[in-house]
């Protein structure tokens, strides 16, 4: 697929959206719908200001800051649970428990025992981002053919070697996947974090402007989690198909 097919298959419904809004838009007025000029003249000239330093960075800074770690907590966590039956056997119904519980309920919990700051709010997007992660390894890694494992032993290799160059490579296929469930995740606590305990951030400001009636600013806000949303999907797209270039390479030969 050309470069240009696939830019149009990318861009073709958001455009067509937005023909309909202008439209729309043209048409009406409804208060609560603003016109996209007006909505991309807020948009630059809000976030585009000494609010991108002050509020867009400290978000972007902990919602990578919840993923990293959430990535670090769930792997090695997880790796360690699936390799070793007795430990899984034993923490497994601790961690269901924990996972149902919703992590926005924790917020006030972690009010009280952290406080308002960066730490709860990265706290909150860790509680609810690791588990994707850690139960996709914990698959991933319970899934291995035996076979292979046997033959690394019979080798010779350690255990260290043996999850270094068997287990974590042939478990990354589903590390991925709990990687990929977990950005949507990040992104709607790192919001919800923001709306209710704290003084920055796109999440604040966003329900700040609902609370004023400023529509536009709302709308604007709004825009802006969407694109980082897209950002971060093309980015992991992107790392993801270097990571797993051997898994893909495989699957096609599969298929032939």
């Amino acid at each position: 697929m050309t470069l240009l097919k696939k830019t149009g298959y990318f861009l073709g419904i958001p455009l067509l959206l937005l023909a309909v809004w202008t439209v729309y838009t043209s048409t009406t007025t409804n208060f609560f719908i603003p016109e996209p000029a007006k909505l991309m003249d807020r948009f630059f000239k809000i976030w585009f200001s000494e609010r991108f330093v002050s509020d867009v960075l400290p978000s972007l800074g902990r919602l990578l800051a919840g993923l990293g770690l959430s990535i670090v907590i769930g792997v090695a966590v997880g790796a360690v649970i699936g390799y070793v039956r007795w430990i899984r056997w034993l923490f497994e119904p601790l961690f269901e428990f924990i996972r149902a519980i919703p992590s926005t309920i924790l917020i006030p919990v972690l009010l009280l025992l952290i406080g308002i700051n960066d730490t709860m709010k990265i706290t909150l997007i860790v509680l609810s981002c690791v588990w994707p992660i850690l139960l996709n390894t914990v698959s991933g890694v319970t899934s291995i053919d035996e076979v292979l494992q046997n033959t690394a032993k019979v080798i010779g290799l350690t255990k260290f070697d043996r999850m270094r160059y068997l287990v974590l490579p042939a478990a990354s296929p589903q590390i991925m996947a709990g990687i990929r469930q977990s950005l949507a995740v990040a992104l709607i606590l790192m919001v919800v974090s923001e709306m209710f305990a704290s003084t920055d951030g796109i999440g604040h400001w966003t329900i700040n402007f609902q609370n004023r009636v400023a529509i536009a600013e709302m709308w604007s806000g709004i825009l802006l989690l969407g694109i980082i949303g897209v950002v971060l999907s093309v980015v992991f797209q992107w790392f993801q198909k270097r990571v797993l270039a051997w898994y893909e390479g495989l699957k096609e030969n599969e298929n032939d």
